[in-house]
């Protein structure tokens, strides 16, 4: 269920272990490094850790693609392991067209500080730190559905760093804690309920939305994995009357670096929220929801 596998050294230090790579979401060779450099990165800070060394991993064909593409790729990464405090020691590429691109990443983490998706507890506040949207503007982006500037403003969220989120996450004792990508909202939150043992309340009017995001899936452009994230959650989910089809669909709508979604004790929510919001003003963290004891579906939208 955990983001990355975890190792204890002893009893000061535990290793965080990762990997995750993909083919390009947009055309410009820095910026996709730069995402699929952010997205390997975050599933050590979901589990409270501190990212300490990364390997290229590469797909990439110069016989169909320009070298100097290659190049591109992997300085985009190399200068956001960098922003993270992080180490690029290598990495190894194949000859494979289409080009794919990811990291293997190590982190550290105090055992004591560690974070799982285990720990929600009944009242705990569901915060998000990060707006709901990126697969539907890159499928508006390449079908002519969202505007330039809902698109560029999607690439720049995926570009951000989930550091700030992870170490107030730490600051404030959250134990319950995952990043939101693949799986959409909805599945990342349906395992996190699942493996905690517990079920969530989820308010969609509160669920924060990238520009145009809406827009796009309101005239029909739908990608293929929001409906496989739909069939995954299919029989452990409830909606009410008051969640419009749309908005069932962006709660599956699958992210690319999105945001953390963690499980606040109620006292310490609101100064969370208001120091994340301070510290990094580019994300756009907010309450969606809190924990209820574990009930017949994994999650309630409303």
């Amino acid at each position: 269920h955990d983001d990355a596998g975890v190792y204890k050294i002893n009893e000061e230090t535990a290793l965080i272990f990762t990997t995750d790579f993909f083919p390009p979401i947009c055309s410009d060779g820095y910026e996709f490094g730069e995402i699929a450099a952010a997205n390997s990165l975050s599933d050590v800070y979901a589990m409270g850790g501190t990212p300490l060394l990364a390997l290229n991993l590469m797909m990439f064909s110069q016989e169909k693609i320009p070298l100097n593409v290659f190049g591109e790729i992997l300085k985009g990464g190399h200068d956001k392991v960098s922003e993270a405090g992080a180490l690029t020691v290598g990495g190894h590429t194949i000859d494979d067209h289409p080009p794919k691109y990811g990291l293997a990443v190590v982190g550290t983490v105090h055992p004591d500080q560690l974070i799982t998706n285990a720990g929600a507890m009944p009242n705990d506040i569901l915060v998000l730190t990060k707006s709901i949207g990126t697969g539907a503007l890159v499928s508006g982006e390449k079908n002519g559905l969202c505007s330039h500037e809902d698109y560029n403003r999607a690439l720049k969220q995926m570009k951000h760093l989930n550091k700030h989120g992870a170490s107030l996450a730490v600051k404030y004792g959250v134990k319950s804690m995952t990043d939101i990508t693949g799986f959409a909202l909805a599945g990342h939150a349906m395992k996190m309920a699942e493996a905690s043992g517990k079920s969530f309340r989820i308010r969609s009017s509160q669920i924060p939305l990238l520009p145009g995001a809406y827009n796009v899936y309101e005239k029909g452009s739908i990608p293929g994995a929001t409906f496989r994230n739909l069939e995954f959650t299919d029989q452990h989910a409830h909606y009410t009357r008051a969640v419009d089809y749309n908005m069932k669909m962006l709660a599956h709508d699958a992210q690319t670096s999105g945001g953390l979604l963690m499980a606040v004790n109620p006292d310490h929510a609101g100064a969370l929220l208001e120091d994340l919001n301070r510290i990094d003003p580019e994300v756009s963290a907010v309450e969606i929801g809190e924990v209820i004891p574990e009930s017949p579906r994994r999650l309630y939208f409303e």
